[in-house]
């Protein structure tokens, strides 16, 4: 089961590159799972949630703007992959399975990458425009991850 939740908040990474690791931050800093005994403890940490929540809000208003480069340029895809390992290796962690949570938390970060790239490119088509496709993503990323980390509980 873990498993699975590291494979989808990867996911979540690959859509939103900031908006996993703040999910995860923040139910490790509530105490919904535990990394105090991890190499992954700094994500509990009091401010940690606090600064990916920063990021992660700038990110999705960054993520309005016509400058914002592909999600699949290099730069923004090895972002996708560092965010999806992290969060799904804390993920992992907290049963035992901090190798195999970063394992599936890239290969989500890759999937979300590609997959959210396509689905948001059909639905800026059948919208005729970006922004309601953009901001169903946003959507999508937050309440999953939301979600996703709430299962880890």
């Amino acid at each position: 089961m873990f498993l699975l939740l590291a494979l989808l908040i990867g996911v979540i990474s690959g859509l939103r590159t900031m908006t996993a690791p703040a999910a995860v931050a923040w139910g490790a800093a509530l105490g919904w799972f535990d990394l105090s005994q991890t190499p992954l403890a700094f994500m509990g940490y009091r401010w940690t949630p606090w600064i990916f929540t920063i990021l992660a809000v700038t990110e999705l208003a960054a993520d309005q703007l016509p400058s914002t480069p592909s999600r699949k340029v290099p730069m923004q895809f090895g972002a996708r992959i560092v965010s999806g390992a992290l969060s799904g290796a804390a993920i992992g962690a907290a049963s035992g399975l901090l190798f195999g949570g970063l394992i599936a938390g890239v290969i989500g970060a890759v999937i979300g990458t590609y997959g959210g790239a396509a689905a948001r490119s059909r639905l800026a088509v059948s919208f005729g425009k970006d922004l309601p496709a953009a901001l169903i993503e946003d959507a999508v990323a937050v309440i999953g991850a939301v979600l996703i980390v709430g299962a880890v509980a």
